[in-house]
């Protein structure tokens, strides 16, 4: 009996989609981590002190992972079709379904869909996600640096509070208490204050973000003026014992943080094409028509990437894969810059978005549209199919004439 046509072509989808989807999730995954824990390390120095500063920390990395889809689903998607339908190409296994009627314009079915999908996603994410959480970053940003409230991070730890600097010996998260304090105050020409307290305690106070330091059993050393060289006599120091005694820790900026829309990159895409004329700010109208036509151009550009890929990916069986895939990796570099300088000349004012920003895009588009066109419904080779041969072999020899001159085995 006949296997049904359609259950056969579900079962090539899956196939398809299974062969890219471990390089594809691996490059998402690995340029993720990559892009936020390199941000982690200078948030770290912003927040390590602060209250709850671990939790901030992943609280700000949260709010950047849009920021950083918006490059990485692009970039894995097409690694993704690169490193598939290449290791397809390489086990014949793209050869096989032709000789049974198959052919590339029918493999490329389901990542074709699977572009259209991640593009709408793409949309939300550049329309919507990103400008607000942009805003929600800064927001946060602007609190860690404006309310100066330090907590006990560490014990036998150095810490820091708007001018006061101060140690603990050990501490008792679960009471915020702690024993052999030693707290160091810089007043500028003021002087200083040193205090030092037996044991004491870190005090939430209803309204107030500032904690109270409440000190027990303590001596305080004071200095009415800073002490310089220059001076013939250093200041005399005032010396007391206290009890008990209550401070604020750190200080509250009277600043707030403005609301969102202040910058053109957070306000939503209807937001941007409704404030054409109306640009807030110190922003202009060329900034918010970039802005606008950028995050369209870098939407519609996830589908094209299907097309541009696989006919760099199926070659021949003489193509040299690494040559052929080095090749796209750069033309997709090269194409991200020229839309990203495209947008930073086309905001100036200087030329149109059009010209900076579509017009790449539709060369782009004619390009991939052409190669696709001659790899799923031609017999003969594109001239770029034969230079990247040439090129490859050329790589080739020159690596193996290296590889004479300094004596080593010639690669397999």
């Amino acid at each position: 009996m006949a296997i049904p046509r359609v259950n056969v072509l579900r079962i090539i989808d899956r196939h398809v989609l299974r062969q890219i989807a471990t390089p594809l999730a691996a490059a998402m995954a690995i340029g993720l981590l990559m892009l936020l824990a390199e941000r982690m390390v200078r948030l770290l120095d912003t927040t390590l002190g602060k209250k709850n500063s671990f939790a901030v920390v992943f609280e700000l990395l949260a709010y950047l992972v849009p920021h950083y889809l918006g490059t990485a689903i692009p970039a894995a998607l097409f690694l993704g079709l690169l490193l598939g339908f290449g290791k397809m190409s390489a086990n014949s296994e793209t050869d096989a379904f032709m000789a049974a009627g198959i052919g590339l314009n029918r493999l490329a079915r389901p990542v074709i869909l699977l572009a259209l999908l991640l593009s709408l996603l793409s949309l939300a994410i550049f329309g919507w996600l990103q400008p607000y959480t942009r805003y929600a970053y800064r927001s946060v940003v602007f609190d860690v640096k404006n309310i100066d409230v330090f907590y006990l991070a560490e014990e036998g730890v150095f810490m820091q509070a708007g001018t006061r600097t101060f140690i603990l010996d050990t501490l008792d998260r679960g009471k915020n208490a702690f024993e052999r304090a030693f707290i160091y105050e810089d007043k500028g020409a003021q002087g200083s204050d040193t205090v030092t307290s037996s044991r004491g305690s870190l005090i939430e106070v209803a309204n107030d973000r500032r904690p109270i330091l409440h000190l027990e059993q303590g001596h305080r050393l004071t200095l009415k003026q800073k002490p310089t060289f220059a001076a013939a006599t250093l200041p005399t120091p005032e010396v007391a014992e206290f009890a008990l005694a209550d401070t604020p820790l750190g200080k509250v900026s009277k600043d707030i943080f403005r609301p969102r829309g202040d910058d053109e990159r957070e306000l939503t895409l209807p937001e941007l094409y409704a404030r054409f004329d109306t640009p807030p700010g110190t922003t202009t109208t060329a900034e918010m028509r970039t802005e606008f036509h950028k995050r369209l151009v870098n939407v519609l550009s996830m589908i094209i990437l299907p097309f541009l890929a696989i006919p760099f990916a199926v070659g021949t069986r003489r193509s040299q894969r690494s040559s052929r895939f080095g090749v796209a990796l750069v033309l997709i570099v090269i194409y991200h810059e020229i839309i990203e300088q495209g947008s930073v000349i086309a905001g100036k004012g200087n030329v149109s978005p059009i010209v900076a920003m579509w017009l790449p895009f539709a060369i782009l588009a004619v390009f991939a549209a052409w190669r696709y066109f001659t790899a799923c419904f031609t017999i003969r080779r594109d001239i770029v199919d034969v230079l990247l041969d040439r090129f490859g072999d050329a790589m080739g020899a020159f690596r193996r004439a290296l590889f004479r001159r300094f004596g080593w085995e010639n690669p397999a």
